[in-house]
């Protein structure tokens, strides 16, 4: 699978106006300030593909990124404070209304900053995945930010806190130097390949 191979594809502000899938899926989810859209450009080898904001919470939309062929979905970050509840309920419809959908997911990537406990919406995430059955990975991100002792402390202590089903694939990350990136991409081409997929619902 090229990941040079990348392109925006469309933006979707309502679960409805979703198209059907035309393939397998990969979705990324993760905490508003969790650097997703960086970890989305360094995966696709753009600087600018995902819009990286000094706000964290931007991504108020579906956005649908086409890799070699394929779909990567960056879903509406969650639980950041600074906008109104209506927007809120917006984005967690949004959310919701993706993963109620009868789609073809291949995997999800749950995104959690490693240097931080993981929060209840964190928790809350991987509960559903898990109870949907859902093929998901835990991606640790911000790894640059520890030494390479507290990563290992932190990739453990995380791994106890979220209660991972056995065989969850827990990867450390860093978009700034990185770190785990390759795995990752290793990781997706994997689930889109149909190694280890589940059925969608």
């Amino acid at each position: 699978m090229n990941f040079h191979n990348a392109s925006f594809k469309a933006a979707y502000g309502t679960s409805e106006q979703l198209p059907a899938s035309t393939g397998p899926e990969v979705s990324f989810a993760g905490r508003s300030n969790v650097g997703k859209s960086s970890l989305l450009n360094k995966l696709m080898y753009r600087k600018g593909l995902a819009k990286v904001s000094s706000t964290p919470g931007k991504t108020a939309t579906i956005n649908f990124y086409e890799v070699d062929g394929h779909d990567l979905v960056d879903l509406p970050g969650y639980g950041f404070a600074k906008v109104s509840k209506s927007e809120k309920d917006r984005w967690a419809d949004l959310i919701e209304g993706y993963y109620n959908q009868d789609r073809d997911f291949a995997l999800v990537v749950s995104l959690v900053d490693i240097r931080h406990e993981p929060s209840a919406l964190d928790r809350n995430m991987v509960r559903f995945l898990t109870e949907a059955e859902l093929p998901f990975a835990i991606v640790l991100t911000k790894a640059d930010k520890l030494s390479k002792q507290q990563q290992a402390k932190q990739r453990g202590a995380i791994r106890k806190a979220l209660n991972l089903p056995k065989g969850t694939p827990l990867l450390v990350t860093s978009s700034e130097k990185g770190d785990g990136i390759d795995e990752l991409r290793t990781l997706i081409a994997q689930a889109i390949e149909g190694e280890g997929r589940a059925s969608s619902r």
